[in-house]
């Protein structure tokens, strides 16, 4: 499987893609690199011959869903899904459900004196790798179907009018294998996806039902093992970030569809380089066309390259920046609820925030379906400005910012907050912007906490 979909590279390699030659002789009216007879003009008989080798190869692939409509073979994603995880699949013990729900149940008592959005899970519930799979692709086809759709269409779109009519029938087909293909990979992923990632939430997207928070027991163990914590205190730690994500997503009803669609616009904006197809074209040997595993080694080779445009940029731009603003918002509350509570609860905070930036698997593995890499680039300086509008505003303050889309900050206030603080809190804010003010701001707050508990130690032995 390769790293992006269907030959995708990270936005940063666009320039030197560009520096690129194009192939000697190319037509730009003739991207697939069919000939077009004499003086120009289209020629069905290569058509009829290509048509009936794609005809060999789409009855020979005979497996069920190979004819299934729609840019995504969904069918094969899951039963490849489903292979991949095989004895990963236990079934969760009545135990493990109970202590998850324990979990979550004090989780949600800490979280109430933290934040005042409340409790936004109607249920808690243990889910294995399937489940995840299960419950989490109807969100997986909002994301991936606008990719495939928008690649798909471009084959169309660029052939000549002329040649539309008569390619129509070996579109169909060539939708067909590009659906078999993304799905392929999408069941790879997905499957490895299903045994790794913690919580319904992980890369901070509501993948799951509305309102169902959901944690994997498996998966948990396995990110414990290498980690001086005890298991039944992750667990906690996990059950507050997932509580945390639920109240945001459910009580911030337009939160859903922001971070969605800036995924689903990212889509829309994805052009290609046809001069990379018409190369590949002109070296197929016909003879190979019988093989579906040729079509999966063009498409991985990087044939398909696609051109981020400045849509995408923005699209990317927002879709980073919510990201930001509501891991760090979770950060700062799951920090508030349990960080007295649990002793290892920074080292854990830490862990997760270090397995998200380097690119973990629940990224690499969004990065690899959707073809952009999901990471919230400006996590620390969310997290810094949330942390200080509590200190400075009060909680209330704090959360009222989701009240609406336009009262967030922007990506310009994550890097120089104080505007943005003006807005919230009034004048004062400058000092936001002077590290060694809010250093020194820092140590006498927390001088001051301590002589309070000290205060209230000695009362205590008094009595």
């Amino acid at each position: 499987m390769t790293d992006l979909p269907f030959g995708f590279s990270n936005r940063d390699d666009d320039d030197a893609r560009k520096r690129g030659e194009e192939p000697s002789g190319a037509d730009p009216n003739n991207p697939f690199g069919f000939a077009m007879g004499g003086a120009g003009g289209f020629d069905p008989s290569q058509l009829g011959q290509m048509l009936t080798q794609l005809g060999q190869m789409l009855s020979g692939m005979g497996q069920p869903g190979s004819a299934q409509a729609g840019p995504v073979n969904y069918d094969v994603a899951k039963r490849l899904a489903r292979q991949q995880l095989g004895s990963a699949n236990s079934p969760v013990s009545a135990g493990t459900a109970a202590a998850i729900s324990d979990a979550a149940h004090l989780a949600e008592l800490w979280l109430d004196g933290a934040t005042t959005l409340p409790a936004g899970a109607g249920r808690t519930v243990a889910w294995t790798p399937n489940d995840w799979l299960e419950e989490t692709l109807p969100t997986w086809k909002r994301l991936c179907d606008p990719v495939a759709e928008q690649i798909s269409g471009m084959w169309t779109s660029q052939l000549p009018e002329e040649a539309r009519e008569f390619a129509a029938p070996m579109v169909g087909m060539l939708g067909q294998m590009g659906g078999l293909a993304f799905g392929s990979q999408l069941g790879q992923a997905l499957g490895q996806l299903a045994k790794e990632v913690l919580t319904s939430t992980d890369i901070g997207l509501p993948l799951g039902p509305n309102a169902t928070a959901a944690l994997l027991p498996a998966a948990i163990s396995e990110f414990s093992a290498g980690l001086e914590q005890p298991e039944s205190e992750i667990m906690v730690f996990l059950a507050a970030r997932e509580a945390a994500h639920q109240r945001l997503f459910q009580h911030v009803p337009w939160l859903r569809q922001q971070v969605l669609g800036a995924v689903e616009d990212y889509a829309r904006g994805i052009t290609m380089d046809f001069s990379a197809l018409e190369e590949a074209a002109q070296g197929i040997d016909p003879m190979t066309l019988g093989d579906p595993s040729k079509l999966e080694e063009l498409l991985s080779k990087g044939t398909f390259e696609p051109q981020t445009t400045p849509e995408q940029k923005q699209a990317l731009e927002r879709l980073e920046t919510l990201l930001a603003l509501i891991e760090g918002w979770v950060q700062v509350v799951v920090t508030k609820a349990v960080g007295e509570r649990l002793p290892g609860a920074g080292a854990l905070a830490e862990t997760l925030r270090r397995r998200r930036a380097t690119g973990g698997p629940a990224e690499q593995t969004f990065a690899t379906l959707v073809g952009l890499e999901l990471r919230p680039r400006k996590l620390r300086e969310a997290a810094a400005l949330w942390h200080r509008l509590t200190v400075d505003a009060g909680m209330e303050a704090r959360d009222g910012v989701w009240a609406h889309p336009d009262l967030l900050p922007n990506s310009d206030d994550l890097d120089s907050p104080a505007s943005f603080m003006d807005s919230v809190i009034g004048g004062g804010a400058t000092a936001f912007d002077d590290p060694m003010a809010q250093l020194a701001e820092t140590e006498a707050r927390e001088a001051a906490e301590r002589a309070a508990r000290k205060d209230t130690d000695t009362d205590d032995d008094t009595v």
